[in-house]
């Protein structure tokens, strides 16, 4: 009989278990105090670290995230929409027809298709900051690295894949500080599983179409979930097979509670969108020029036979078991420039500029439920370039990147037909 069965749990967990107890009985032999008093702190722990409660009240704080990012970012994103589309008509008065194009549909057109979601995306890194700034992030990763731990995750995995959550390149480098060769490998192969910043566009975008602005919020949410469960499948899956072995054991110590002040919380809000600002304003400047010219050559081509189109209808016979067309096919190829491009391209292949028109034009192609399967195969598939170069420098290994790419893009594909047939027959 193994050690694990004797104990009923696993041997590391029961040893340090055992470690606090023998530290107790210690210190009731030697230490003298008066009688102990609840703090506030104490009745926090209470509940937040409570085995059962922890992780419901860590699900519920993230779910009220993204329906306070959803509901709050409505009217900002409604007057960046209508700020671009007036810059957009700016551009009727120049005379050369090309060049009015490349500025109105290419700059102001693909730009204003992305930048309308900067309000949702700042407003989720604020909450993110104001739950760590409290403390309260360092509680749900003790909580959460019990489970971690028996499904085969280094509980200092927590970290990255948080971090994933804001943009998954610095989340993989961040992987260095795992230890254990195996358990750095398994974080980094299952952190683009994240849902990083650069894909709550899309969620907003397809969320907002099918969807009113308070499913919107739930449905998001569910994205989150997906990922962070699709991670855990992965990860217990890849210790059982290709990297067998176990996770090393976890210990961190919990920061105090504090009241996040405003200004810091603005500070980190900002350290994290700023990065996407600083994309839309270089190379997602750079592939709404791109995806212009390829939408606009050859001149005069209806929209399937110009370059995006011949994109487009490559892709299109694999993806059409899942009831995307050309035009959804075309998008997720771009998409992988940047996540963001995914919505910019759409724009420009449907030739509509705004959140709202491209909205319009997506729920007028498809149902609510290949909706919601378009934005799990954008969670899934392939990060963007930059993270796919980054778990190569990061593992040093072709063949691990190469593995990466290729069972994200066909778990996207598998899981986005689930969601499909399993939907379909709930009559959804």
């Amino acid at each position: 009989m193994s050690a694990q069965e004797v104990l009923g749990e696993d041997p590391e967990i029961a040893l340090a278990d055992k470690r606090y107890e023998i530290i107790s009985e210690i210190l009731e032999t030697s230490l003298v105090r008066g009688r102990r008093k609840w703090s506030s702190s104490d009745m926090l722990d209470k509940v937040f670290l409570d085995k059962w409660l922890g992780i419901p009240v860590f699900l519920s704080f993230m779910w009220m995230l993204f329906q306070f990012s959803i509901e709050t970012s409505g009217v900002y994103m409604t007057i960046i929409e209508e700020f671009f589309g007036w810059l957009g008509g700016l551009s009727g008065g120049i005379p050369n027809e090309l060049v009015a194009s490349l500025i109105g549909d290419g700059l102001f057109g693909g730009l204003g298709a992305v930048l309308v979601f900067v309000p949702p995306i700042f407003f989720t890194f604020l909450g993110i900051s104001i739950l760590e700034d409290s403390g309260y992030l360092a509680r749900a990763a003790f909580v959460v690295d019990r489970i971690m731990y028996k499904l085969g995750l280094n509980g200092r995995a927590f970290i990255p894949m948080l971090l994933g959550f804001g943009c998954n390149v610095p989340a993989i480098m961040a992987c260095r500080s795992i230890e254990g060769e195996k358990d750095r490998l398994i974080t980094i192969l299952v952190n683009p599983l994240m849902s990083c910043g650069a894909r709550l566009p899309v969620y907003v975008l397809i969320a907002g179409a099918f969807f009113s602005a308070r499913q919107a919020g739930s449905i998001i949410w569910s994205m989150y979930i997906l990922g962070i469960v699709l991670a855990i499948i992965v990860a217990f899956t890849l210790r059982r097979t290709l990297l067998k072995g176990e996770p090393a054991p976890f210990i961190m110590e919990l920061p105090t509670y504090k009241a996040p002040t405003f200004h810091g919380s603005i500070i980190h809000m900002w350290e994290r969108g700023v990065v996407f600002l600083k994309k839309a304003g270089t190379y997602l400047l750079g592939a709404a020029i791109l995806l212009w010219f390829l939408i606009t050559f050859p001149i005069g081509a209806p929209p399937e036979q110009t370059y995006v189109g011949m994109i487009g209808h490559i892709v299109e016979p694999v993806l059409r078991p899942l009831g995307f067309d050309w035009r959804i096919g075309a998008a997720l190829v771009f998409g992988l420039l940047a996540k963001e491009v995914f919505v910019e391209a759409l724009g420009v292949i449907y030739a509509v500029e705004g959140e709202a028109a491209i909205a319009t034009a997506l729920t007028s192609s498809f149902t609510a439920l290949q909706g919601v399967a378009i934005m799990v195969f954008v969670l899934i598939y392939v990060p963007c370039v930059a993270a796919v170069a980054t778990v190569k420098a990061e593992t040093g290994s072709w063949k691990w990147t190469i593995f990466g790419v290729v069972y994200q893009t066909v778990l996207a594909y598998v899981v986005s037909l689930l969601v499909l047939v399993i939907g379909g027959a709930l009559g959804f």
